[in-house]
């Protein structure tokens, strides 16, 4: 039976209406389940995911170790408390000493009072010192007079038999009629053990101990 141009038309129509139809009655419902599937498939992944984070190990806190009370630091060293206390005050009486003269004193007289605080190479080179024809004509014609004074700042060095100190040494020097005040200092080195100890060596602060 032969259509006529019009009902073609109507026909070629429905068939297009039809197939849309049929197209979204297969497709959407996949679509929608592929979908809920997914979505039903991924939300345990994150749930086991989330359960399995490892959990981040905090750092323990810092163990602070309290200082330990009465150490002794002479356990260390190789001389005593008693030692050191002895070696200083050999080179405080001799800091005094050195810048404590006369116009009167003669070399030895100078010398003579620091007893047995320095060596006797000490002694002999601070005799000479003492005598330099230069300074001692200046110390008589200006008849100066000097007061010394001495005070320990620091330990520079020491060793079993040694130690080496510096000391201020300050000066009260009456000149010509005219007084000045004036510090000085120096490496006092001290040698010996126990009891004993004697200046064996004066420098400038400086210059160093040798």
């Amino acid at each position: 039976m032969d259509l006529s141009p019009g009902q073609q038309k109507a026909a070629f129509v429905l068939i297009v209406v039809v197939l849309a139809a049929l197209g979204y009655y297969l497709v959407v419902p996949a679509l929608t389940r592929s979908h809920d599937h997914s979505h039903a498939a991924g939300a345990p992944t994150a749930a086991v995911s989330a359960s399995t984070q490892p959990a981040t190990a905090s750092a323990p806190p810092p163990v602070v170790t309290a200082p330990q009370e009465g150490v002794n630091i002479y356990a260390w060293l190789p001389f005593t408390q008693q030692d050191l206390a002895d070696a200083a005050s050999v080179a405080t009486r001799f800091g005094v000493d050195y810048d404590t003269y006369a116009y009167t004193e003669s070399p030895s007289a100078y010398v003579a009072k620091m007893g047995g605080l320095i060596t006797g190479e000490l002694a002999a080179t601070l005799r000479s010192a003492y005598a330099t024809q230069g300074v001692a004509t200046l110390r008589t014609d200006q008849k100066q007079v000097s007061t010394g004074t001495a005070v320990i700042e620091s330990l520079r060095a020491f060793g079993p038999s040694s130690l080496t100190f510096i000391i201020t040494a300050g000066q009260r020097l009456v000149s010509g009629g005219a007084t000045t005040n004036g510090s000085t200092q120096y490496a006092v080195t001290v040698t010996g053990s126990g009891a004993a100890w004697q200046v064996s060596d004066i420098e400038l602060e400086s210059a160093g101990n040798t």
